[in-house]
């Protein structure tokens, strides 16, 4: 079965307190009730960036271009007991974009500091890859869902080579 591609951009900024991540509650769907990246399903015809700075839009009413989106890199997300579920994703930051993140159908997004993740309130993965993401190490992982598809099994973290380099 072929892992569905999707992607995920994470807004950064300085705050007080240090650096501070945007994050959302996702109120439907996949993961409803979890803190989450925005993001989702890269449609036909799109590249990973277009699907972002799209996702960005739809889900926190925010512009986002191409151009200002920094690759992280991908986690790939295997879930054993649900291969359906399985994803491909790419990962961006940004520090930049126009407008003021805002609630969606989709998404109650919030501010946290990057020091004070809400991990007992996300997947139980982020915790093994976001943070170092953000830190600026540019990662290839892959996650393996327990059997219960919320806890870990495994992660693998190799560096990762953007392919447009």
């Amino acid at each position: 079965m072929t892992a569905a591609h999707v992607t995920l951009c994470f807004l950064l900024r300085d705050g007080a307190d240090g650096e501070h991540v945007l994050l959302g509650t996702k109120k439907t769907g996949f993961g409803r009730g979890k803190v989450v990246g925005v993001g989702g399903h890269v449609e036909l015809g799109e590249t990973a960036s277009q699907a972002a700075c799209r996702e960005v839009m739809e889900e926190i009413n925010v512009v986002v271009t191409a151009k200002d989106l920094i690759p992280a890199g991908t986690v790939d997300f295997v879930f054993p007991a649900r291969p359906e579920w399985n994803m491909a994703t790419t990962v961006f930051l940004t520090r930049e974009w126009e407008g003021e993140p805002s609630e969606s159908d989709e998404i109650a997004p919030a501010w946290f500091p990057v020091a004070e993740l809400p991990v007992d309130r996300m997947w139980a993965d982020a915790e093994h890859w976001l943070p170092a993401m953000i830190a600026g190490r540019r990662i290839a992982v892959r996650v393996a869902l327990a059997a219960d598809n919320e806890n870990v099994a495994d992660v693998r973290t190799l560096e990762w080579v953007d392919p447009q380099l």
